[in-house]
């Protein structure tokens, strides 16, 4: 298998705004709680609100990629992201950062699906091979984002969590100008791979499609609700801004070496089985993240917590590009599943320690509850049929 410039660019692309993502978006909580004074229910209400944006303007942001073009959102959305974090330079009021890290969230809905639809583009057979490197390219970022982000906000300072990403983010607007460019050329002389073959009826596909948007959720809401409380964790074992990158990004790695394997073994396309068994170890391991008391079992935690996310997360977008031709819309429709986690798992955290704030581990026992009534209504669409 053969990528072509073009995509090869849009890997880096993916790669470097992943780095930047996750340098601002998952330290930001760090700056809220130690420079702005947010405490756990307030880093988790700023997390939920992201999520209720997130939501919506990725489900937007794929349909206005099927619409106006990709390319053209990849544009506007990498200005929004360079935007939002120039406004956070200059305002350091704690409700002005809320207001942007919303703005942020908005931008970066119109680049995921864009980017998400250009790699699937014509993949024709390949399709399986091209989401699978997508997925390995966006959690490398991720993963070395989360090692490397403690370090570097350490040497350099609280303010490059807006400096250090809008400069990344420039280097990927320059890639953007020549990628669009080289994209053209390619579609103008490129003969289209032949159709992926499916043994599946398409009711079949389009089930396991429902399934795996439902569940997909559900993982966001344990990411999302354990990585606001991350700065929590680290002041209870002990740990400094820096540890807490390394040792907290395990589960990233985790997730990271499961997209490898997923890549390159079919085998869990269309098998229930593994679904089934992704999700039980992820509310495991989402218990023990939380919970765990000393590093060890902490980092024994993230390793499960990362391998089930990891095939959670593949089914998704993978029989999201399968099952239609519609690439950017279902794109957006994957990503907003995402949010809808992104915004359930801390809005719940947040209510529980606001509403019993001596309970001990009471966020981490309502989301855990959450995340098994999900895994009922999984086992029941396994076993539903819509008529057609």
């Amino acid at each position: 298998m053969m990528i072509s410039p073009a995509k090869g660019l849009f890997y880096l692309i993916e790669f470097i705004n992943c780095y930047a993502a996750v340098y601002y978006s998952n330290f930001l909580f760090f700056y809220l709680r130690r420079t702005l004074g947010f405490g756990e229910v307030e880093n988790l209400l700023t997390a939920a609100l992201g999520g209720v944006v997130y939501m919506i303007a990725s489900w937007q942001g794929g349909r206005y990629a099927d619409r106006y073009g990709c390319i053209r959102m990849l544009y506007i959305g990498f200005a929004g992201v360079m935007a939002s974090l120039v406004l956070g330079m200059l305002f350091s009021g704690s409700t002005a950062q809320v207001i942007i890290f919303c703005l942020w969230n908005m931008a970066v809905c119109l680049i995921w699906p864009s980017l998400e639809a250009l790699i699937s583009d014509r993949a024709g057979a390949s399709l399986s091979k091209m989401v699978g490197i997508y997925n390995i390219t966006w959690a490398a970022g991720g993963a070395v984002g989360y090692f490397t982000a403690g370090i570097l906000l350490e040497k350099m300072g609280m303010a490059s969590l807006f400096w250090f990403p809008l400069g990344l983010t420039v280097i990927e607007l320059a890639l953007l100008l020549f990628a669009a460019g080289r994209l053209k050329e390619e579609h103008d002389c490129q003969d289209l791979d032949a159709p992926e073959p499916s043994a599946f009826r398409p009711a079949e596909a389009d089930r396991f499609l429902r399934m795996a948007w439902f569940a997909n959720p559900f993982c966001y809401v344990a990411i999302n609700t354990v990585i606001p409380l991350i700065p929590s964790i680290a002041d209870k074992l002990a740990l400094s801004t820096a540890v807490a990158g390394m040792v907290c990004s395990l589960w990233m790695f985790a997730r990271l070496a499961a997209f490898a394997i997923l890549w390159r073994w079919a085998g869990w396309h269309y098998r229930f089985r593994w679904l089934a068994a992704a999700f039980i170890l992820m509310i495991v391991c989402f218990f023990g993240f939380l919970l765990a008391q000393s590093v060890w079992l902490l980092m024994a935690a993230e390793v499960g917590f990362g391998f089930s996310i990891g095939l959670v997360y593949y089914s998704s977008l993978y029989y999201s590009m399968h099952a239609s031709e519609k690439q950017g819309s279902n794109a957006g429709l994957h990503e907003a599943m995402m949010g809808g986690g992104l915004f359930l798992g801390p809005a719940i955290g947040a209510a529980a320690l606001y509403l019993a704030p001596a309970a001990a581990g009471i966020g981490a026992w309502s989301v855990g509850g959450l995340l098994c009534a999900g895994f009922s209504g999984l086992l029941f669409m396994s076993h539903y049929r819509i008529k057609s």
